[in-house]
């Protein structure tokens, strides 16, 4: 295990000095970010450029928290759109980090800021009587995990277009599958964070999450009457 781990250091250390050198040859208008799955709270690890706003010591985004509930049997995410709370229109691309025997441990994200060219793109496509809107999903990139995983449970309820009490019994449960799918559940202390966003209990959150798994967690709290929630990398 300490071989791996110094293997997987020794992988990282060596990519902070490439992140300085992709922006200085693609410009100010690109972010390049070392992430160690690890240590998802604080993944940043070696970050040059703006596009995001976010630190060294920052957190991942849904896409990033995706990826470290699918492990290692995840996979690239190359040349895909979002847009930042902010406005800006972000082509980013996220390429995994795996030591010699295939774990994946971090990735290395390239994010280029486009709002500009899509903005010169849509007023040449007025001018010569073509429109292409963009309608890129919002992601949320911030220095504090709580943030993202606020996001995404907002997001979902935005989709629903009710808040948790008008919600049915099979709706909410399939909240919890989305969120679940999304991997919201594999960062620690999710549950209670999801629980207070939707105004529940810590233990309603993890008897619901039982029920979409329909498995047993071994020491998770549920309410009286109801099943010991499921185990699928949940991290109180």
């Amino acid at each position: 295990m300490r071989g791996r781990e110094e293997e997987q250091d020794a992988i990282i250390a060596a990519l902070k000095p490439v992140v300085e050198g992709i922006v200085a040859t693609l410009g100010s208008l690109c972010e390049v970010v070392v992430h160690d799955f690890r240590r998802p709270h604080r993944s940043v690890v070696a970050l040059a450029g703006t596009v995001t706003g976010r630190t060294v010591g920052g957190s991942m985004s849904e896409i990033g928290v995706g990826l470290l509930a699918r492990g290692d049997e995840a996979a690239d995410e190359l040349n895909y759109v979002t847009r930042t709370d902010s406005g800006k229109l972000v082509k980013s691309s996220t390429m995994l980090l795996r030591d010699s025997a295939g774990a994946v441990f971090g990735a290395l994200c390239v994010n280029v800021d486009i709002t500009a060219v899509n903005q010169a793109f849509a007023l040449l496509g007025e001018l010569a009587g073509v429109t292409d809107p963009v309608g890129a999903p919002t992601t949320t990139f911030g220095d504090d995990i709580g943030s993202v995983v606020d996001a995404i449970v907002d997001a979902h309820q935005l989709r629903q277009n009710k808040h948790w009490a008008e919600l049915s019994r099979a709706e909410r449960l399939e909240l919890f599958r989305s969120l679940d799918d999304r991997g919201v559940f594999a960062v620690r202390g999710a549950a209670q964070q999801v629980a207070e966003r939707l105004g529940i209990s810590r233990a309603s959150a993890y008897n619901y999450l039982a029920r979409t798994r329909n498995r047993t967690e071994p020491g998770a709290p549920a309410p009286e009457g109801d099943p010991a929630p499921a185990h699928k990398g949940v991290q109180a």
